[in-house]
């Protein structure tokens, strides 16, 4: 039965922190303190320098595995200058199709015979009688 993409890359990831972990310990020849100090020294910035040489090592051969391992269940892995890529279907910004009905900005046009804009409450102009008073003055 083959596996799918997630649980190959589960089961990869499992591996690769379990090593890291050993690695860790390694570096710290086993003492507790040591341990601890290092495991407190990692966080998101850390930079792949910062860490001991065992876990760097440890990272080389798990990333070296995952690689090799997803070849060995028949996925490809290729550089992405190889990849396939999408055509570029982008449009310029001004070259946007238009409805037809559509006035300028692509805003909806006002049916025909309508007759002017209503100038009611709540839908006039400002200061006209039945309008939104002016705001702001």
């Amino acid at each position: 039965m083959t596996k799918s993409a997630n649980e190959l890359m589960n089961e990869i990831l499992v591996a690769a922190v379990a090593d890291a972990i050993v690695a860790l310990r390694e570096a710290s020849k086993g003492v507790p303190n040591l341990v601890l100090r290092d495991i407190g020294a990692i966080h998101a910035n850390t930079a792949p320098a910062d860490l001991p040489e065992a876990v760097q090592a440890s990272i080389r051969a798990s990333v070296r595995e995952a690689f090799n391992r997803l070849l060995r269940e028949g996925y490809s892995v290729s550089p992405a200058a190889t990849a396939p890529t999408r055509p570029e279907s982008r449009r310029p910004p001004g070259d946007r199709p238009r409805r037809p009905d559509s006035g300028p900005r692509g805003a909806p046009r006002r049916p025909p015979g309508k007759g002017p804009r209503p100038s009611g409450p709540g839908g006039g102009g400002r200061g006209k009688p039945g309008g939104k008073p002016p705001r702001g003055r």
